[in-house]
């Protein structure tokens, strides 16, 4: 809604007595998978490094991580989950087998990240498991005894097999995918074989009666044409869920990118992370708002074919992909993170918020050192990105409650042909009945005078924190990592009311009393 306020403010009018759905925690979900430097040097060093390790994981990672309340983990991938074998994965780490990782640069995977280390991340982290098998190569035999070795309490083969690889007690696993990108490279399927794949593997994906997993179908992408919804309606339509064929949702996948204008299989020109032109800064922003109407898309398929609620949407890969970073392996994926990323994420999180009720897990792409990564790491260097300052500010949203709000008064931002929205917003209450407020300002150039105001009784002051930075491509390095971070952010109000200014190209998020 756009429109003159009485007082020329731009208002962000809040509807506190009519609250929207749970946001759930695992919207704020992370994917880690065999790529790169995410595991090997990025996370993983070994129990024998001279780097400070905690059982064989990075410290300084694991204690950053720890801070952004990670409330899930996706692995092993991703496309590599479709090569993964998991018996490579277990038992002494000196007789692991070595592969190829075929699809991420054609390097050695030394498997030395298995199921007991993946999962001993999980609980380091406090997070959820959500753990997907390699439909591509394998079989549902193959996925059958993994689950088992997995989540099995009995006495079986394969639950004393693991046992004499030191785990007594079955590892908790929370959610299990059965394929991935099955519209492409993994395996190039179409809706209608994928489902009948589907329905004979989730029979055979059997865990104990006390261990409620949720089972997680491959679904669509962002792209133009009927890929953004076709295999939600096909799935939705085609799959009773019963107690031996289970459907507990359906995945999304969707990047954006400055150049490239939909998720076609090319890695090429996408555009580059820094020293980037403004028409790449709106370009990127306004592929990132996409996400609004993919997900509206899938949310009114759900509605007509699943009206129950029973299935959700799992956006399990999303973020920016760029070109790599010049002298790095291609394959790698290894990116630059900016200031431009930390609104990218800030504006997919308000978009994920009221879409609460259907979208029940996100998990940004990736972790450490590929993509939208929160952490970048070098030798015994680390450093944190713009997007991990943009989750950590975020976490108060964890488990809140939506509240709706619409913004009277915002003008676009304008560049060349291109135009978005100059305010994205959210609010939401915390359990504790603290209420906290989501501002981003994407122009570039020109600061922003918002009015927040509640139905009844008037807010009197704001209390958070403020993520911006002189240009546009700003970011951090391993020698000057503190470029960009957030600041804290304070605002009384007056007889106008409460007034917060919030600077060009910036994210606020603040506690409002």
């Amino acid at each position: 809604m756009s429109q003159s306020t009485e007082n020329g403010f731009t208002r962000v009018q809040l509807n506190t007595a009519d609250a929207g759905a749970v946001i759930n925690k695992n919207i704020y979900g992370q994917f880690a998978e065999h790529l790169g430097r995410l595991f090997y040097d990025g996370l993983w060093v070994g129990h024998d490094s001279d780097i400070p390790n905690t059982r064989g994981w990075r410290t300084d990672v694991l204690e950053a991580l720890q801070k952004l309340a990670v409330p899930v983990l996706r692995w092993p991938g991703g496309c590599f989950s479709d090569e993964y074998r998991w018996r490579d994965g277990i038992g002494a780490a000196e007789d692991r087998p070595v592969r190829v990782n075929t699809l991420w640069g054609g390097v050695e995977e030394s498997n030395q990240v298995g199921t007991h280390e993946y999962f001993d991340l999980v609980e380091l982290l406090g997070a959820e498991a959500y753990v997907n098998c390699n439909m591509g190569t394998g079989s549902p035999r193959e996925m059958a005894e993994w689950l088992e070795y997995m989540t099995s309490h009995s006495k079986s083969d394969l639950a004393e097999l693991r046992r004499s690889n030191g785990r007594d007690q079955p590892f908790r696993l929370h959610h299990f995918g059965i394929g991935n990108e099955t519209w492409g490279a993994g395996g190039f399927m179409r809706p209608e074989y994928y489902c009948d794949r589907y329905k004979h593997w989730s029979t055979m994906a059997r865990v104990p009666w006390d261990v409620p997993t949720k089972f997680v179908a491959s679904g669509g992408h962002g792209a133009d044409g009927e890929a953004v919804t076709e295999w939600t309606d096909y799935l939705t339509k085609n799959i009773q869920p019963n107690f031996l064929c289970k459907l507990d949702a359906i995945s999304f996948h969707y990047y954006s990118h400055p150049k490239k204008k939909d998720n076609s299989l090319t890695l090429e020109d996408l555009g580059k992370a820094t020293a980037f032109p403004e028409d790449e800064w709106i370009s990127t922003l306004q592929a990132a708002l996409k996400m609004e109407e993919f997900l509206a898309a899938n949310r009114a398929v759900l509605e007509e074919n699943d009206p129950e609620g029973h299935v959700g949407l799992y956006v399990d890969e999303w973020g920016t992909w760029y070109d790599s970073e010049e002298g790095s392996q291609p394959g790698f994926l290894y990116q630059q993170n900016s200031l431009r990323d930390a609104l990218v994420a800030a504006v997919t999180f308000n978009i994920f918020h009221r879409y609460a009720d259907r979208v029940q897990m996100a998990n940004i792409a990736q972790l450490v050192n590929v993509l939208q990564a929160m952490i970048l790491t070098e030798g015994d260097r680390m450093l944190l990105t713009p997007t991990y300052h943009a989750f950590r500010m975020y976490v108060p949203f964890q488990g809140a409650t939506h509240v709706p709000l619409f913004v009277v008064g915002s003008t676009d931002y304008v560049c060349e042909d291109r135009a978005i929205p100059a305010i994205s917003a959210s609010a939401a209450r915390t359990e504790t009945g603290e209420l906290f407020v989501s501002l981003v300002n994407t122009h570039p150039h020109l600061e922003q005078a918002i009015e927040v105001a509640g139905p009844d009784s008037p807010l009197t002051s704001a209390r958070g924190e403020l993520l911006t930075a002189e240009q546009m491509d700003a970011h951090n390095t391993f020698d000057q990592p503190a470029n960009v971070v957030p600041v804290s952010y304070e605002a009384d109000a007056t007889d106008a009311g409460l007034l917060l200014t919030v600077p060009a190209k910036s994210v606020l998020v603040v506690k409002v009393d």
